[in-house]
């Protein structure tokens, strides 16, 4: 594994350890209200989880074997998963039978999800709990039930029922599956605000409708009146820090950068005014419409780096795939306009604003440089030198049509070429000529999140009952 964007006073050594250490924070619900963030987190309960045991009397010979300590391991597991995931409210029972299943659902009106819990085997209890279609987990307590786990849910998957599975011996895998239910709850109480002067149309009620997410518009003039009256010192300290930060310079002046912090402190007003944690701004329309003073490319650099959502030209489904793939993963997005490299099996997903932290607020940086932006040659903007090696996850979400797309690939350069868009990031994939497929239905844009991050967009994709197409 090759890191050669790192500044020569940091070694490969200890980025990596750094990036271990993260990559093991990801497991903590708390990363993506940290640091920044942390006074814009939605006010949100806890959401309640129904625990649902399921076996048979322990007199039957049978997985895992007669006379197993059925209520030991319950009670080793409810306090195991209460320790992991205090995030979540679980509320234990047992199930050894459909009857049973059936009187549990009844009188859970106000439950969340379902943890179906398999420590025995055939009691008819998992697939009568996904009937119900509500969001549900199936966990096989490996040797104990996964018989009924293997054909349960295969069932449920036949008929297209809300339910993600989870079997494995690494009990990690359980605590980040029940991430998803954390995740749906903070996006019913978040909200996004869309910067622009057109309404946030289909998009923008599509995911108030399926996410419960607010979508708010902030239009060019109510931007521009928060910029003249952004408190200029704030920008001051935040430019500065940015071009200390910066490993180079090129094109802006400290007079750009300065006006490219004072609609950083401008977003960020708007944010706090309307109790939002993502802001989606139409750049490049308000920008050339010189409804913009300055590019806000450096704030939502900013934004991302700190466990807010920035995202540019008010795309909407990408603005709601970065949001709930932070509080799902703790990991910022970045959006792109990929270009395809067919010679090299290479996705280069190029745009102007890139994290420098892709492992999170907690996680180690990246070098970056300020530039102008590219299509215009104005402003300041980000060229983000990723860390390369790492497994990437690629993806966007339509709430419209209920689906997910969805690759994966290893980063392998840092392209530097003056055309196109100042951030280049090449990935290599499994099957280039797979990725040309889907562009059409899904638009330029994809967002881009470091980690093998699979099972997490799966389980998501499954507790919504969205499709998920894999592309590349």
């Amino acid at each position: 594994m090759r890191l050669n964007v790192l500044p020569p006073a940091t070694s490969r050594r200890s980025f990596l350890a750094a990036c271990a250490g993260c990559a093991a924070g990801a497991a903590c619900p708390a990363l993506a209200a940290q640091g920044a963030a942390a006074a814009f987190a939605p006010a949100v309960e806890k959401p309640k989880i129904r625990l649902v045991f399921t076996h048979i009397t322990p007199e039957l010979p049978t997985w895992p074997y007669q006379g197993y300590d059925y209520e030991g391991r319950k009670k080793e597991l409810t306090a195991r998963l209460r320790q992991s995931c205090p995030f979540v409210e679980f509320l234990p029972v047992t199930a050894g039978n459909p009857a049973e299943a059936r009187r549990i659902l009844v009188n859970d009106a106000e439950v969340d999800g379902y943890l179906v819990y398999m420590i025995g085997i055939w009691t008819g209890v998992a697939l009568t709990i996904a009937a119900s279609n509500r969001p549900t987990l199936f966990v096989d307590d490996l040797y104990g039930g996964s018989g009924e786990f293997l054909t349960a849910y295969a069932a449920a998957r036949r008929k297209g029922l809300r339910v993600a599975p989870v079997s494995s011996s690494r009990f990690e895998d359980v605590v980040q599956s029940v991430r998803a239910f954390d995740t749906l709850k903070r996006l019913q109480a978040s909200a996004i605000l869309d910067v622009s002067n057109r309404p946030p149309g289909a998009n923008g009620s599509a995911i108030q409708d399926v996410f419960g997410t607010t979508v708010k518009q902030v239009t060019g003039d109510q931007i521009s009146a928060a910029y003249e009256k952004a408190d200029r010192s704030k920008a001051q300290t935040a430019a500065a820090r940015w071009m200390k930060e910066a490993k180079r310079i090129v094109e802006p002046g400290k007079e750009e950068i300065l006006k490219s912090a004072v609609m950083y402190v401008a977003m960020e007003d708007l944010l706090r005014e309307h109790k939002a944690q993502a802001v989606a701004i139409d750049c490049l329309s308000l920008f050339y419409a010189n409804k913009l003073a300055a590019y806000p490319c450096l704030g939502l650099f900013q934004f991302n780096n700190d466990g807010l959502v920035g995202a540019c030209e008010a795309d909407l489904p990408s603005t709601i795939t970065m949001l709930m793939m932070s509080y799902l993963t703790g990991r910022p997005g970045y959006i792109s306009d990929p270009v395809i490299d067919t010679s090299k099996n290479q996705i280069i997903y190029a745009h102007c604003v890139a994290p420098s932290k892709v492992f999170g607020p907690e996680g180690p940086s990246n070098p970056y440089h300020i530039r102008s932006h590219s299509e215009d040659r104005k402003g300041a903007s980000v060229r983000s030198l990723m860390p390369l090696g790492e497994m990437t996850t690629t993806l966007e979400v339509s709430a419209a049509r209920r689906e997910i797309v969805f690759h994966q690939g290893k980063a392998v350069a840092n392209i530097d070429d003056d055309k196109a868009c100042r951030t280049k990031l090449a990935v290599e994939v499994k099957d280039v000529y797979k990725l040309l497929g889907e562009w059409d239905r899904w638009g330029w844009h994809r967002v881009t999140f470091y980690g093998d991050l699979r099972q997490p967009v799966e389980t998501m994709a499954a507790l919504l009952g969205f499709k998920l197409i894999e592309e590349g």
